[in-house]
């Protein structure tokens, strides 16, 4: 699990091991994240940036608007949760990325997503 905070939005990323998806030469993980408004501002989420990385030390980079469709907007004391995977050719890596945030008075910031571990259980990490 990892747990990071800017500017009052904290991620908290849990991840598992999908072996009913994983096959040879495929691991695949799932992920959810969780986004908190503990700022006294609302902010909405319009895109996200991953690094994925194997374990290999092979990256991969992923841009795009939103997360699941969504470009959520989070007021003061609220949350978004979500769920989305990633598949890696090694049994373990890792993961870390931004969002970036607005917010209603127009500031921008990217909210750091702490690396988080996508490991299968007994894998050597």
């Amino acid at each position: 699990m990892s747990t990071a905070v800017t500017q009052g939005i904290r991620v908290t990323v849990k991840s598992r091991y999908l072996p009913e998806q994983s096959g040879p030469g495929r691991w695949a993980f799932a992920y959810t994240v969780r986004i908190e408004n503990l700022g006294t501002v609302a902010a909405q989420l319009r895109s996200r940036h991953w690094i994925i990385t194997d374990g290999n030390g092979k990256r991969e980079e992923v841009k795009g608007d939103g997360v699941v469709g969504n470009q959520p907007v989070l007021r003061p004391g609220e949350k978004f949760e979500y769920t989305s995977g990633a598949v890696l050719q090694t049994p373990h890596g890792s993961m870390r990325g931004t969002y970036r945030m607005v917010t209603e008075d127009g500031r921008q910031f990217d909210a750091e997503i702490a690396a988080f571990p996508l490991t299968q259980p007994g894998s050597l990490n």
